[in-house]
C-alpha cells in the first residue's frame, strides 16, 4: 500500500489512517500529515481542498511560521490550531547548526536531546490537546504538520496511533516513513545548499540524511521519557495533554471504523 500523496511543493504527505487497531480499524481519509505548505502549488491546493479537512494543526513555532506561511486552497474553512507558547531566544535547530560540526553523530545527538523534551513543552502540550479536543467533536478529517512533518509531527501521530490502539510495530512503521528515498534525492542537494548558505559550511551526504529523516530510537527517547515521568502513555496523555477517558473514547469512535 502507498500511502504517501505525491504533491509538487509539499513534502512528507500521508494518511496516518488505515491500520489495525485493536478489534477495530482506523479509517482511511480522516488523518493526513505533512510537512509544511508553504511551497504547495495551484494544484495541490485543488489537490488538498478535496480532502475535506476541517481541521489544521501548524506545530511550528511563530518564526517558522512567518519564515514559511502557508498557502491556502480557495475557500479555505479548516479551524488552524497553532500557538505562540514559550518562545524566547533563537531557533534551537538554526543555533545547532550554526554551532557544531555538522556530522552525522552530532545531529544524531541532538535529535536525541530534542525527542526527549518534546513531549513536555508546554506549546507542544496546548497544540496536542486541541488536537485531540477537536477530533473528539467528530467533525472530519484532520492535517497535522509541522516544518519537515516528521518530529513533531511524528509524536503527534504515533499518540494518536495509541489512542486508536494500533500495535507498537505499525506506530513505527508509519514514524519510519519519512524516510522516503525519493525524498531524500528529490530535497537533499537544496537541504545541503541551505545549510551551507547560513553557516559557511556543507554538510556531508551521511549529516544530510540523519537531519532529512527519522530514527526509531528517536521515538522511542520521547516515549521512555514520557513514561519514566507519567508511568504509561495513558497516564501522559490523561495527566498532561488533560484528556480524560471520555474524550479518548470520543477521539476513537470519530476515527475508527
Amino acid at each position: 500500500m502507498t500511502r504517501h500523496i505525491p504533491l509538487q511543493g509539499v513534502e512528507n504527505f500521508r494518511d496516518f489512517g488505515d491500520y489495525a487497531a485493536g478489534a477495530g480499524r482506523l479509517k482511511k481519509g480522516v488523518l493526513f500529515r505533512a510537512a509544511h505548505q508553504a511551497e504547495a502549488t495551484d494544484e495541490d491546493l485543488e489537490i488538498l481542498a478535496s480532502l475535506g479537512v476541517v481541521t489544521l494543526v501548524d506545530l511550528r513555532r511563530p518564526n517558522e511560521r512567518e519564515r514559511s506561511p502557508s498557502r491556502r486552497w480557495k475557500g479555505f474553512a479548516a479551524r488552524v490550531i497553532d500557538n505562540d507558547l514559550g518562545v524566547t531566544g533563537t531557533d534551537p535547530w538554526l543555533e545547532f547548526i550554526t554551532s557544531t560540526d555538522l556530522t552525522e553523530d552530532a545531529v544524531h545527538d541532538y535529535m536525541d536531546e530534542y525527542y526527549r523534551r518534546l513531549p513536555f513543552k508546554e506549546r507542544h502540550i496546548d497544540l496536542f490537546r486541541r488536537f485531540f479536543l477537536a477530533l473528539a467533536e467528530g467533525e472530519g478529517p484532520a492535517l497535522i504538520h509541522c516544518a519537515a512533518g516528521k518530529d513533531r509531527t511524528g509524536v503527534l501521530a504515533a499518540l494518536t496511533h495509541h489512542i486508536a490502539g494500533v500495535a507498537d510495530d505499525d506506530v513505527i512503521d508509519d514514524y519510519l516513513l519519512t524516510n522516503d528515498p525519493t525524498r531524500f534525492d528529490r530535497r537533499g542537494r537544496i537541504f545541503m545548499d541551505h545549510i551551507a548558505e547560513l553557516t559557511g559550511r556543507r554538510p556531508d551526504e551521511a549529516a544530510m540524511r540523519a537531519a532529512m529523516g527519522v530514527e526509531g530510537r528517536y521515538l522511542a527517547a520521547a516515549f521512555a521519557v514520557i513514561k519514566d515521568e507519567c508511568g504509561s502513555l495513558d497516564g501522559y496523555l490523561e495527566r498532561v495533554v488533560g484528556l480524560d477517558n471520555d474524550v479518548r473514547e470520543r477521539v476513537r469512535a470519530h476515527i475508527l471504523l
